[in-house]
């Protein structure tokens, strides 16, 4: 067994390598960017070593560097996580060619695999069923049309060496054909170096499936179940569980017995996926292998009951796999949620910078630490930030991943939910709302979903009003309850003037704003409930709600119970718009509340409106992030439709189009400049 190891990786992977590292008593070895000097990783590992730049290309794609790294530290294996060098040949032959262990497949696995044309006309020779398509690379985007009209739209555009969503489109005439494949080059090269492009049918109503493989080097493969990762945005996985509500016994034994067969055909060692595109009919395809860990590899182990980084690890170092296929377990069900730092009311634009809170729910749930048999209901956070820590634009966007692991499925949402009420997540925006919306969306309760989910039911947008709380009243009297408690700590402190100290009250008003931006005022009725500390009956209208909790005042993770049953939820005083106001969020719901006095209602119902300011005539940046292009000059007259500037943030581009005619008048920002959410870009004449 290797006595030191590195991890060619950052954030939430590279510490959950460390975690099962440490577990094994192998040393390990981190490597970090400028913007990373102070990261989690670098932190949990036993010692770190500086690559270079805050972009990955001069950091965590420097290949030699780490080889270097690796030399500097006697580390004898690395492990290189996902992303970045983790699917990269050269770099796997590199490693191997200097006399380090690549914890991962062998080089010549991930050059079959890892170029998606050459592993399709792979798999057809292993009797793995594929999808109609042309396989080799195509040069011209006239080219591209005319393929697309043989093949019959809808077609899908992928990069060869794509990933991550990455180099990917739908489509579904001429003009998305020949627009999504420049989109594809352009991204193919500035991600992965590599501009090959080519075209395949896409499946109406397809789920997304894959079939989680492991090999030795000793020739055994076996198959651990499925991953459903049909829940997607842009391509994107936003929600995986294990095992799919949706295929058969058969259809599942069918797909692992296909995944084996094409990973023996590659003499596949480690741990990897064969990922299907699955028909309403159960019909699947293989759409490609990923040559390496998957970012949703939890969901697995909590039914399972394995660790697949120690496996990994075990089969780099040569040993043979521990347990044949019979005796691969599936106990439960398993969820997992990508938290992401975007915000989901603002069209997923990046949010990045400060973490001022990050208090993840409680862990009761490690796969690495944990026998298959133990008792369901944990809650798992793999992570690479922490409390008061930074979120930089050069990197992804995924800070945490929440996993579940239930008796069945209701079960494991049930436990979703109440652990995404208790992340608490402050600084930056995240899906959290989206997410819990989701979890709570009938068709998603029933199993009745597809890869075009997100895209069906939040085609436009995603906004407040698409998380319904099925008891909004009970944010109200939360409000109300923690009001009551602040006011009641007020009354008792020292030195008040006799005859104007603070007064508890029990009738108080809750004003809220409605989606109109109207006040709504709600009285309600706080008093005593059995004379308990941190308990108080709190009368909405015609509902009553018994609410009880010791949670300290100033915590924004509120649990206790209501009506006698649990709940969790986030409270905060000043934490909006209005610094008088209590922000109440729970399950996915948010509301902005003042508690006020009778008479503190009255008057704010004689205040006079304040109309916001007209912003129509900038251009303000929707996010932080990187101008890399401003593509009109003052005086220049615009249509709508057409581009204005180009922001990067979070390997993504997102291009900012005029929304009506107009003339540029002048230009606050220029090129290369790192923006501020709401920055002005220029101003309309």
């Amino acid at each position: 067994m290797f006595k030191k190891i590195l991890i060619a990786n950052r954030g939430e992977i590279a510490c959950r390598v460390i975690k099962t590292a440490k577990k094994m008593g192998i040393q390990t070895v981190a490597v970090y960017s400028d913007a990373d000097k102070d990261a989690r990783h670098v932190e949990l590992a036993d010692e770190a070593v500086h690559i270079g730049g805050s972009p990955s290309r001069e950091s965590y794609l420097q290949a030699e560097r780490i080889i270097a790294a690796c030399k500097k530290t006697g580390a004898e294996a690395v492990h290189p996580g996902y992303g970045f060098l983790s699917e990269n040949e050269g770099f796997a032959k590199k490693v191997e060619e200097e006399g380090i262990v690549f914890i991962g497949p062998k080089h010549y696995s991930i050059a079959a695999m890892g170029d998606k044309i050459a592993s399709k006309k792979l798999a057809n020779e292993a009797k793995v069923n594929t999808i109609p398509g042309w396989n080799d690379a195509i040069e011209t985007a006239e080219r591209a049309v005319e393929i697309a009209r043989e093949i019959g739209y809808p077609v899908m555009i992928k990069a060869s060496a794509g990933g991550g969503g990455k180099g990917l489109r739908v489509a579904h005439n001429d003009k998305d054909a020949f627009d999504g494949f420049t989109s594809c080059r352009n991204e193919a090269r500035n991600s992965f170096g590599d501009d090959r492009v080519f075209i395949e049918k896409f499946v109406e109503e397809p789920r997304h499936i894959e079939i989680q493989v492991l090999g030795d080097a000793h020739g055994n493969v076996i198959y651990l179940n499925e991953r459903e990762c049909s829940i997607q945005r842009r391509h994107q996985k936003v929600i995986e569980e294990a095992p799919s509500p949706f295929i058969s016994e058969a259809t599942r034994q069918a797909m692992g017995e296909q995944a084996v067969a094409l990973a023996k055909a590659v003499s596949y060692q480690s741990a990897g996926t064969v990922e299907f595109v699955v028909g309403k009919d159960q019909s699947f395809y293989f759409l490609e292998m990923n040559t390496r860990l998957q970012v949703e590899h939890p969901v697995t182990e909590a039914i399972t009951g394995l660790d697949l980084v120690e496996l990994m690890i075990r089969v780099a170092a040569g040993e043979k796999l521990p347990l044949a296929q019979e005796e691969v377990q599936r106990n439960g069900w398993a969820i997992e949620c990508r938290i992401n730092a975007e915000d989901p009311f603002r069209n997923f634009l990046p949010s990045t910078g400060r973490l001022v809170r990050f208090q993840p729910p409680k862990e009761t749930l490690f796969a690495a630490e944990r026998p298959a048999s133990s008792a369901y209901g944990g809650v798992r956070v793999d992570t690479g930030v922490y409390d008061g820590g930074e979120i930089p634009m050069f990197y992804d966007s995924m800070i945490a991943k929440l996993i579940v692991h239930g008796r069945d499925r209701n079960h494991a949402i049930a436990l979703m939910r109440e652990a995404l009420n208790g992340f608490v997540i402050r600084g930056i925006s995240s899906n959290i709302p989206f997410q819990a919306a989701l979890l709570a969306h009938p068709k998603f309760v029933s199993g009745e979903f597809n890869t075009g989910f997100i895209a069906e039911h939040y085609g436009k947008g995603f906004h407040a009003e698409d998380v319904p709380h099925d008891d909004p009243d009970f944010l109200v009297a939360l409000a109300a309850y923690m009001h009551r408690r602040y006011r009641a700590r007020a009354s008792g402190i020292s030195g008040q003037l006799e005859g104007h100290g603070v007064k508890v009250g029990e009738q108080f008003v809750v004003v809220v704003l409605d989606a109109k931006g109207q006040h709504v005022h709600t009285p309600v009725t706080v008093t005593d409930f059995q004379g308990r500390t941190g308990s108080s009956a709190v009368a909405v209208g015609a509902h009553s709600y018994k609410i009880d909790s010791q949670a300290p005042l100033g915590s924004v993770r509120v649990e206790g119970t209501v009506n006698s049953r649990v709940f969790t939820a986030q409270v905060a005083r000043g934490a909006g718009k209005n610094p008088l106001a209590l922000r109440v969020a729970h399950n996915g719901t948010q509301i902005e509340a003042m508690v006020l006095s009778p008479l503190g209602s009255r008057l704010l119902k004689l205040m006079p409106y304040k109309a916001p300011p007209d912003l129509s005539k900038y251009l303000m940046s929707p996010m932080p992030g990187l101008l890399v292009e401003v593509s009109v000059q003052p005086g220049q007259q615009v249509q709508a439709g057409e581009k204005l500037a180009v922001i990067e943030a979070m390997k993504m581009e997102n291009v900012l189009f005029a929304t009506q005619d107009g003339v540029v008048g002048s230009i606050s920002a220029a090129k290369g400049e790192s923006l501020a959410v709401d920055q002005v870009i220029l101003e309309f004449a």
